[in-house]
């Protein structure tokens, strides 16, 4: 009975130790900036691992008065494709903490 205890406080050790890490290593991605394109790259969108926009540059070939749509679509795809470059390269680097398993995110 008591060396399931000291297996269960081990293994809570480890999990402490694993969410320190992971709080570290979510701090140092914060920092990292991505880019983004769309539009064979008239629209550049860079952004912080914080998924804040960091800067937007719009190519002056793209800007079309009359096609104002098309302009809006390639902002939101470039805006959507940066989202999603940080959102994997969180999985992948939180993937190399924990050995590829897929923790809860309320777990870190």
């Amino acid at each position: 009975m008591f060396g399931n205890m000291g297996n269960m406080a081990g293994m809570m050790k480890k999990m402490q130790k694993l969410q320190g890490e992971m709080s570290k290593m979510q701090e140092e991605l914060k920092t990292r900036t991505l880019e983004a394109t769309a539009g064979g790259g008239a629209i550049k969108v860079v952004i912080t691992g914080e998924k804040q926009i960091q800067s937007l540059k719009i190519d002056p070939s793209v800007v079309d008065a009359e096609d104002m749509e098309m302009l809006e679509d390639l902002v939101t795809a470039a805006v959507n494709e940066a989202i999603k470059k940080v959102d994997d390269m969180m999985a992948q680097e939180m993937g190399k903490l924990t050995g590829g398993m897929n923790l809860p995110s309320g777990l870190f």
